[in-house]
This record gives structure tokens, C-alpha cells and sequence, in this order.
């Protein structure tokens, strides 16, 4: 006969239980805690926090009380179901058994599966709190926790792992940071979140992808008449302007307008005065990736660069308002006879110039332009044909058909793009 009558044995199953929920729920919250949250609210002086990130810092001493816990609650409830058993229906062996089933099915629901999921839902409120009861316990129990963890370090090191193997856990890649602020977009703003992920994907972009090509860079012929080249200094919506003979092949400096301006309508203001102010061009080679290319801009003091080959050939022109565009989106005035804003007419066409970079029109479009390849639309039209198509002549693409418009100096000027109904 038992010792403690049925209802206490009754009372103290329930509470053995409700401990093994306890600690089934503690080991899912500290484990699936958010560490990153948890540093946060440390700096803000947060003290459960800080509880947290220690004990989260030996996981083998939390986890060696968690489990140490509730093992023993577990196997007393075993052993307190079969006492109840015992006292209710005797030595019966298929009561017994019936007995084990229905306490394996109460740890089950009540001890394991339901905590476990309140726990991972609620798992940074709740780790807030268990500093404080975890901290003093595993002083408590350090011997036993000790004695266990020599021989699961033992263990360990025969397998050829650490016993703290979150001191050496890896940081968040790049990759793996871009996915977590997409998933946080609910909790950032959209001009933000947009921000930060242009952000990550400026190692991506290489300044060919954004830079103005050499057929549309407004240029400063000395070549020309001289009242021409004063005109052009006067009507430029540009701050700087690159100075050459004939071409860019021939370039001789960069001039800062700014400069020239309080010379300008002097009667002795001409070429010679004019080259005194020029700066010597800055170049950059061809696949630097924007975010170096932003840091080199920084080191070397400058706001404008030409991107040139491996021939020395320029290719294009690249500014820092180019890249901190890219960053945050367009925000500079539009110039006079600058490209219109893209958007489709009601029957789904748009004419574009054949200078259009192809990743904006798949950025402001929803296209699928290839980008491997040229980075405009002329550079695209170009490679397809082989030879400078002739106007009217049409090119089928996944889901657009483009159309020569106009060409001009062996280049297509205008196309129309027309997007095709899905299939």
C-alpha cells in the first residue's frame, strides 16, 4: 500500500507536469530567442536581456540544467503514474501498461508539444524573463551540471566538436542579411528597406551598368568656333564638362564651370585662360563594382569619373550622383531635354532611346532583358543582328517585341518597345 494517499499523489503528478512544460518551453524559447534583439535591448541596459545573452553565451551549462530538469520531472511522473496505477487497479499488467501510454501521451501534449510551440512563438518575451530563474538555478546545481557536461565534452571532443560552439558561430552573410530585411519589410519603412537592399546589391553592379555611355556625354569641343564653345559654357545644366579636340579620344581635362564663370564675359577670357582651370580626367576601369567604386571616390576626393577598357578606350561616363542614385533612388531635377519619365500608352508601347540602360527599363518595367551581355538597348539590338538594322525591322524577346524607329552615326537612336499579352 502507498505511503501518500491517491489525491496527493494526484497533486504532485500534475505539478511534475506542469515543471516538464516548464522546461520544455524554457529550452525552446532560449534557443530560438532573436540574439540580435537580445544585443539590443543589452546596450539599452535591458538586465533580463543581458541574463539572457550569458547564459545563451554557455549553452552547455544551460542546456545542462534544462535537461537535467526535466528529465528528473519526467521520470518521477513515470514512476508517480505507476504508483496511481498500482494503488487504483492493483498489480495488473495491462493496466500498467495502459498506465505508461497515458502518462507518454500527457508528457506528449501538455510537457512537450503545446509548450514547445508557445515557447517558439514568444520565444524574445519569454527569454526576458527566464534570466532571472536560469541564472541562480544553475549556481545552484553547478556540481551536477559539471559532472554531466565532463562527460558530454568527452564526447564531443571524440566526435571532433567544440562544447561551445556558439563562440565560433559564423556571422550573417550578405546574402543571409538581405533575406532578413526582405522579411522585415512590415517593420521597416519601404523607402528604407528599399534603401538598405539597393545597398547590398551595389557589389553586384558594375559602373558600365549605370554609366552614361560616350555617345551621350555632353562634351567641350575647342575645335569649334570660339563664340560656339562660350554658348556652351553659358546654356550647360552640368557642373562639369569633359574638354576635348574633335572627341573624348582627344580629351584634355575636366572643367569645373564654376570656375570659369567669374572670367566668362571678360574681352581677354579665351582658350589659354580655359585650359588653366581644366583638371586632369579621373579614370576607371571597366567592372569595378559600384560599391568600390563609391569608397575609391571617397579616397581619392573626386565626384566624376570616365570608365575606360582594357584598350584605354572610354566607354562611358560614371558621377557620384550616379551611385548614390542607385542607392536611394532618383532625386536630382530633371534637366531640360532630359528622357521622359518610362511608361506604357494604352496599347502597351513606349518609345525609348537606343541609349536606355537595359537594367533600368527591367527595374522601371517589370522586363526581362538579358543583362549579361550589352548594356543598352542599342548595344542589345546590335549583338542580336550582327549589323545596323534597317528602321522598321522588328526583334522578338521573351514577353516584348522591340522595333527600330530611327537610327543615326551607325547606332540605333529610337526604338519602340511593345509589351506582348502573356501566353
Amino acid at each position: 500500500m502507498n505511503l501518500f494517499p491517491l489525491p496527493a499523489l494526484l497533486i504532485a503528478l500534475f505539478v511534475l507536469l506542469a515543471l516538464s512544460a516548464f522546461f520544455s518551453l524554457s529550452e525552446t524559447a532560449m534557443m530560438a530567442a532573436n540574439r540580435y534583439k537580445l544585443r539590443h535591448l543589452a546596450q539599452k541596459g535591458h538586465l533580463g536581456a543581458k541574463l539572457a545573452l550569458a547564459l545563451l553565451a554557455r549553452t552547455d551549462r544551460l542546456l545542462g540544467v534544462i535537461l537535467l530538469g526535466n528529465n528528473l520531472v519526467n521520470t518521477g511522473a513515470a514512476t508517480l503514474v505507476s504508483l496511481i496505477a498500482i494503488d487504483l487497479f492493483g498489480q495488473d499488467k495491462w493496466m500498467l501498461g495502459a498506465a505508461t501510454l497515458l502518462v507518454t501521451f500527457a508528457i506528449l501534449v501538455f510537457s512537450e508539444i503545446t509548450p514547445k510551440i508557445i515557447g517558439v512563438t514568444y520565444a524574445d518575451r519569454i527569454c526576458l524573463a527566464l534570466g532571472f530563474i536560469f541564472t541562480p538555478l544553475i549556481r545552484v546545481c553547478y556540481p551536477a551540471i559539471w559532472f554531466v557536461n565532463l562527460f558530454a565534452g568527452a564526447l564531443l571532443k571524440l566526435m571532433g566538436l567544440s562544447l561551445r560552439p556558439a563562440a565560433d558561430a559564423p556571422k550573417l552573410t550578405p546574402e543571409e542579411l538581405r533575406t532578413l530585411v526582405m522579411e522585415s519589410r512590415e517593420l521597416i519603412p519601404p523607402t528604407h528597406g528599399a534603401i538598405l537592399l539597393n545597398l547590398f546589391d551595389l557589389g553586384k553592379i558594375s559602373v558600365e551598368d549605370i554609366m552614361t555611355p560616350r555617345g551621350a556625354i555632353e562634351i567641350l569641343d575647342l575645335d569649334d568656333p570660339w563664340e560656339d564653345v562660350k554658348a556652351r559654357l553659358a546654356t550647360s545644366h552640368h557642373a562639369r564638362l569633359p574638354v576635348c579636340r574633335e572627341s573624348l579620344h582627344q580629351l584634355l581635362g575636366v572643367l569645373p564651370i564654376r570656375r570659369v564663370l567669374p572670367q566668362f564675359h571678360h574681352a581677354t577670357f579665351g582658350e589659354a585662360e580655359l585650359l588653366e582651370h581644366l583638371a586632369p580626367p579621373y579614370y576607371i576601369p571597366a567592372g569595378t563594382p559600384l560599391f568600390a567604386q563609391l569608397g575609391f571616390f571617397q579616397e581619392n576626393r573626386q565626384r566624376f569619373g570616365f570608365v575606360v577598357d582594357e584598350y584605354g578606350e572610354i566607354l562611358g561616363l560614371v558621377t557620384l550622383e550616379d551611385i548614390i542614385e542607385e542607392m536611394v533612388g532618383e532625386f536630382t531635377t530633371s534637366l531640360p531635354g532630359a528622357p521622359r519619365a518610362l511608361a506604357w500608352d494604352a496599347e502597351d508601347n513606349l518609345l525609348v532611346e537606343g541609349s536606355q540602360s537595359l537594367r533600368e527599363l527591367n527595374r522601371k518595367l517589370g522586363l526581362n532583358f538579358p543583362l549579361d551581355g550589352p548594356k543598352t538597348l542599342n548595344g542589345l539590338i546590335l549583338e542580336r543582328f550582327e549589323d545596323i538594322p534597317e528602321v522598321g525591322v522588328s526583334l522578338k524577346l521573351p514577353g516584348i517585341a522591340v522595333e527600330v524607329i530611327q537610327t543615326q552615326d551607325r547606332s540605333v537612336k529610337t526604338a519602340r518597345i511593345h509589351r506582348l499579352p502573356a501566353d
